[in-house]
């Protein structure tokens, strides 16, 4: 091979030594391109309910929350935020649902009704149920420590009376008796949300008048217990409802369908927890607290007649005539006229 030839090879051998090595450093040194993701179009929030909310649930801080949403598939009805003429979401805990709303649905001005007005009660009482109001004191009404949204069970103190007889002493007997369970307070007085103070802490306050949510079968007896004696209403633990439940359930009470899916089954679990009781009740009496006090119904007797009542009868009674026979003597009446 001639001296040209090598010359050139030599040549191309070289530069191809360079652009490997330049290549090289280029890969190795240079950092890898950062990827930058495209800024999204933050669009519209609108406010979406954070559970299911069925009709007559009281609405609560933790109810809703703003979320973002196609601005071509905003109702005139949603609440947008910012929105010129929006409502202050501040007010919205103690408003009720009128609509039932489920999870991650859209809360539309016509879903929540606000304390004052028309038809907030109706709205906050669920299907099939009524209102019933009754009188407390501080000393029957747990000290102002009740508020709207707590259960509580209705106890009954009444005095049974009896008469006297042969070595007893005409006492009566003092029951207490638990008539009523898990009721909902929807209102103290004219409240239906619990009162604040400037720290926005719940206070307790004083009422004398306590709103509950009843059957129209719970109803009537309440309205006939007010009159036999004191209704005084003990407050529920949070935990009592799910025993309560856990019971039925085991007993047979409550029966879930064996083909229901697990949001029906919830829901009749719920519905159920959430229903008054009328049934077994519990009672305490005198004898339990002090051994001076009965323990027993004392004898009942009927009343002694009065004396217009004893010369009414006589009257009724007509002519008598009192016919002797020897040493026995017989009344006999004519009936009266």
């Amino acid at each position: 091979m001639d001296r040209r030839k090598l010359i050139l090879l030599f040549g191309a051998l070289f530069v191809a030594a360079i652009a490997a090595f330049m290549a090289r450093s280029l890969l190795v040194g240079s950092p890898a391109p950062e990827t930058q993701a495209a800024a999204q179009p933050v669009g519209p929030k609108v406010l979406v309910a954070t559970r299911a909310m069925p009709v007559g649930t009281i609405v609560t801080a933790d109810s809703f929350r703003y979320q973002p949403w196609p601005a071509e598939m905003i109702s005139d009805a949603y609440l947008v935020e910012g929105a010129a003429g929006g409502i202050d979401i501040t007010k919205l805990p103690g408003t009720v649902v009128r609509h039932a709303i489920t999870a991650g649905e859209p809360i539309t001005q016509g879903s929540l009704v606000a304390p004052g007005d028309r038809g907030f009660l109706a709205a906050a009482l669920g299907p099939g149920m009524r209102a019933v109001t009754i009188p407390v004191s501080g000393l029957t009404g747990v000290a102002g420590f009740v508020f709207p949204g707590d259960r509580v069970d209705l106890v009954l103190t009444q005095d049974v009376q009896g008469v006297a007889i042969e070595n007893s002493t005409n006492r009566p007997l003092k029951v207490s008796e638990t008539i009523i369970r898990n009721l909902r307070v929807l209102a103290t007085d004219q409240r239906t949300t619990p009162a604040v103070d400037e720290a926005g802490n719940t206070v307790a306050t004083g009422y004398q008048l306590v709103t509950l949510e009843t059957t129209p079968r719970i109803a009537e007896k309440i309205t006939v217990a007010q009159t036999i004696g004191t209704i005084s209403l003990s407050l529920r633990s949070l935990s009592d409802s799910s025993s309560d439940l856990e019971e039925a359930i085991a007993s047979g009470a409550i029966k879930v369908p064996a083909n229901a899916d697990p949001e029906e089954e919830e829901r009749i679990l719920r519905s159920m927890a959430q229903r008054p009781t009328d049934g077994k009740s519990s009672f305490s009496t005198g004898g339990d607290v002090s051994r001076f006090q009965r323990r027993s119904i004392p004898p009942q007797t009927a009343p002694e007649k009065t004396q217009m009542e004893q010369k009414a009868e006589e009257a009724a009674k007509g002519p008598v005539v009192n016919v002797a026979r020897g040493n026995n003597s017989t009344t006999v009446s004519f009936g009266g006229r």
